[in-house]
């Protein structure tokens, strides 16, 4: 990736792709949902969004204060902060609103279930409070409360990785080795209550802000060294596929995803390696080029994110889920390319209403 530009196409391609698979993910029938990394890897897609979201955050971070200054680039990931938090709120009124309306109408129970209506109904005070707090975090909305964290402490993390990326590697890793008890601390070590755990996940956010930081040389890739560790790559990624496919065919315990577990990390890191050497030699950037609407995803992700999941929901609603075989694969395929056009087009709508000026300070902005 070309660190010397403010925005990398490649980033926000591969952002673009994320989110649309996050959106694909939620939708239990959905078809697509079944070639997406989890079927073939121990990670998903939200190591990929986590660590985008600490290269963006580093590329932003660095822009500002090479233009502005240390004060203007920390007051930036302030006022992003409380944008990312604002979004969580959204998302979660949007959530509740739609179980309560699937609720009205009698539709889809098992979403009902999942968006936390039932309980908000019987409690609306303690829930909003919970809610308002992070103590509690409706379906779809619990990625987001740990990147108002993490946009708080970026001012603090990019300058470190700059002096020593050792350093900061060194405290990731110890934070994300004591994740467990760290969050019994503070009382967020519940799956329903913290789908992440942000002690472990920074671990990811911080992996991508070295990475935009203290980069691989081109005089390491060009090594023997770097081409055995693309070897080892391809080795580990099909190893870790077959034991995906054919060993651990059941669904891994919430925990391991919650707390970011070693097998994850390590499953990540091989193909987050791969993925480089192939923005190295330019094919991501040629793929972004020719799909430039998955660009535009990236680039307004939040709000992609956030009507992404009303999507996922009106989706899964509208999908029957009383056809298998041949007829439910067709159905839930075009129930896919209903959703993934959606979110193209609120990306597009979105990108063309708020004009070429506000588009550049996104752009500057790095993690929009």
């Amino acid at each position: 990736m070309d660190t010397r530009r403010g925005r990398s196409i490649e980033v926000d391609f591969f952002r673009g792709i994320v989110l649309i698979v996050i959106v694909l993910d939620h939708i239990p029938g959905s078809t697509l949902s079944h070639l997406m990394l989890h079927t073939y890897a121990l990670c998903d897609s939200a190591e990929v969004f986590v660590f985008l979201g600490g290269y963006a955050s580093a590329a932003a971070f660095t822009a500002v204060l090479a233009g502005r200054g240390e004060s203007a680039a920390k007051m930036r990931f302030v006022r992003r902060c409380w944008e990312i938090y604002r979004a969580y709120l959204l998302t979660a009124i949007l959530t509740l609103l739609s179980g309560a309306v699937l609720a009205l109408l009698h539709l889809n129970q098992p979403m009902v279930d999942l968006t936390g209506w039932q309980p908000f109904a019987v409690q609306p005070l303690h829930e909003a409070f919970d809610i308002a707090v992070l103590r509690r975090q409706p379906y779809l909305s619990s990625v987001l409360p740990m990147y108002v964290i993490f946009a708080l402490f970026v001012p603090f993390v990019v300058p470190l990785a700059r002096r020593s990326s050792l350093a900061a590697l060194g405290l990731s890793v110890t934070i994300w080795a004591l994740a467990r008890p760290l969050a019994s601390l503070f009382s967020i070590d519940d799956v329903a209550d913290w789908a992440f755990n942000p002690f472990a996940w920074q671990l990811m956010f911080v992996l991508g802000i070295l990475c935009r930081v203290q980069p691989v040389s081109e005089r390491f890739h060009a090594t023997r060294t770097a081409h055995w560790f693309t070897r080892a790559a391809v080795v580990a990624v099909l190893a870790f596929a077959i034991v995906k496919l054919f060993v651990l065919t059941q669904p891994l315990p919430g925990v391991n995803k919650q707390n970011l577990s070693v097998e994850r990390v390590i499953n990540f890191l091989v193909i987050a390696w791969l993925a480089a050497q192939f923005v190295r030699t330019g094919s991501i950037a040629w793929l972004a080029q020719r799909l430039p609407a998955v660009v535009t995803v990236g680039r307004t992700g939040l709000v992609c994110f956030v009507a992404g999941t009303l999507v996922s929901l009106i989706v899964d609603t509208a999908t029957p889920h009383t056809f298998h075989g041949f007829r439910g694969t067709l159905i839930g395929l075009g129930g896919d390319l209903v959703a993934i056009g959606a979110v193209l087009m609120i990306a597009r709508g979105w990108n063309d209403w708020k004009g070429p000026r506000s588009r550049a300070a996104v752009n500057g902005a790095g993690y929009g």
